[in-house]
Parts: structure tokens; sequence; C-alpha cells
């Protein structure tokens, strides 16, 4: 499939969250958009719930009451100043926050915002809660992708990437080549070996996507101290299909560093013509693709 354009320039952002600060965090947000558009960034990716913090959602000395009540829609004051500056700058703009559907809801999700030049695409709500967040937010139901000239680009946040790998499939068998995953992957300092700990579960879930679908992987994270105890762990990075002599599917990183807990905007340049997907196009041996669909309904179809 033709594309208007292969090469993307992306920004990942080693985010520091004021927790509970969504005016502080907000102005960050804006003002790290904004440099990395001065750099070249076609799209800046944020964390898992930057706008207000991970954690103040899953303190249990907040009330629920609390939590829905500083949640916004979509269509609130932080999403429409986001949503000025993806404009003015002409870029795409990712980041994670608590979400109503209606302003008179009592259910709220964990949720990410997407904004473009031309303004807001939507929202993608978390399918798959981790632990305690069950707690809080409720369940999300439908995968998101938005059209780009680069093709179409998927989402999906933290756990749904790490546990559930069906979802980057399904996203690259519909055409991806570019997934995101905006997270708070949370490293267990101050426990002895925490950073090496952290390291070999954060980043072979990311190189695992890359090495099964053939796609280019996103991740952004928090770094640092977030309230009721959570660590981020940084480690923003773009992993993707690594070029070798024998067409086999490697992986590499092109952006960041897993062991780079600096606050900082990373930005690089990819060429999403290496994600080929290969699994998903006809293999001229087998009489169509490695990927069969119909074969897995079957079998979800028998569990239910």
């Amino acid at each position: 499939m033709a594309y208007e354009s292969d090469i993307i320039n992306i920004a990942v952002v080693n985010f520091k969250v004021a927790s509970g600060e969504k005016e502080v965090n907000l102005r960050r947000m804006m003002d790290m958009s904004r440099a990395a558009a001065r750099r070249g960034a076609d799209l800046i990716l944020f964390p898992e719930m930057a706008l207000m913090g991970y954690g103040m959602f899953i303190d249990e000395s907040i009330s629920q009451e609390e939590k829905i009540r500083v949640t916004e829609t979509v269509n609130g004051p932080s999403t429409k100043a986001m949503e000025q500056v993806a404009k003015e700058e002409g870029i795409y703009i990712i980041f994670g926050m608590s979400e109503k559907l209606h302003e008179e809801d009592t259910d709220i999700y964990n949720s990410a915002v997407v904004l473009g030049p031309e303004g807001l695409i939507g929202s993608y709500q978390k399918i798959h809660p981790y632990g305690t967040e069950n707690m809080w937010c409720k369940r999300g139901e439908t995968p998101f992708m938005f059209d780009t000239k680069w093709g179409p680009i998927s989402l999906a946040i933290c756990y749904d990437n790490y546990q559930f790998p069906e979802l980057a499939r399904y996203y690259a068998w519909k055409g991806a080549r570019l997934h995101l995953n905006p997270t708070f992957s949370a490293e267990e300092v101050p426990n002895d070996g925490s950073r090496n700990a952290w390291v070999r579960c954060y980043q072979p879930h990311l190189e695992y996507l890359v090495l099964t679908s053939s796609i280019y992987v996103a991740t952004s994270n928090i770094t640092g101290w977030d309230a009721a105890g959570c660590y981020g762990g940084g480690g923003s990075m773009v992993v993707g299909p690594k070029t070798n002599a024998f067409e086999e599917v490697e992986v590499t990183t092109y952006i960041g560093d897993v062991n780079d807990q600096q606050v900082k905007v990373l930005i690089g340049t990819l060429d999403l013509s290496l994600a080929n997907r290969h699994q998903c196009v006809d293999n001229p041996w087998g009489g169509g693709p490695d990927y069969r669909p119909s074969i897995y309904k079957k079998m979800f179809d028998e569990i239910g």
C-alpha cells in the first residue's frame, strides 16, 4: 500500500508529573509540544494519565467523588487548550487523562486524547485497566486508530500492550505501521535491583510487539515520583524493525534509551517503510497472508 509519506519526526517524553496539579502539567505539555514542533516533530506522545498523574487515581485516600469531579470530557478546557497548540503548530499531540464521556457521568476512564492539525480527532479508553485501576475506572471497549499522511496510527495504553499483543496485531492487520504506548510503567524503588528488574520487564514487552507484528512502537513514560508511592521508570523510546541481510525480523531502538530517567523530550526520524507487517501481507508461497484471523476467530468463539 502506498502512503503519502514514509518519513515522520516523532517526539516521546520522559515526563515528570506534578500529581494532582492539572494546570502545572497542562502548561508543561503545551510548552513541550511547542518546543518539539520547533524542533521538527510531526507528532508528540505524552504518558498515560499525564494531565493529573497516575498516583492520585490509585490513592485510596482520595475519594472517588473527587476523582470524578476533576475529570473532564474531551471537550473540556484542558483538551481545548492542547487542541489550540496542535492547530497552531500543525502537529499531532497525544496525551493521557482521566475522561468522562459526558459531563454528568459518574463513570470515568483511563484515556488517551488524540489531537491533530485540524483539532480534536478522538480518544481511546483503556481496554485493560491494570489491577487497582479497576477500582476507579471503567473498562474501554473499542480499539482506536487515526488516519494520517503516514497511514493509520494506532493506540493502546500500558497494560494493553504488555500483556495483550492481540491489540497490536489487530492494528497491524488494519494497516498501522506506528503504534503508540502512553504508559505509566513503575519501578519498584527502593527495592534492591529494582532498575534491572524493571528493564527486564519493560523493554522486552515492547520489543515483542515489533518482533511479532513488524511495526514501530513508541512509548512515553512518567519519570520520577508521582503520588501514592509510585515511581515512574522513564525509558521513553521508539523501537522498531531492524534491517538485516536475511530479511528476518529483528528489533532495534531508534529513539531514547531504556536506562534514561532524565526529564526530557526525545525527537527522532523514522522510516516507516521498514514496518513491512510481513505477517499481514500475501505470502507468495502460502496463497495468502501468514496471519489467519478467520482461524483464530473460530478458536475464540469456542471459549466465548
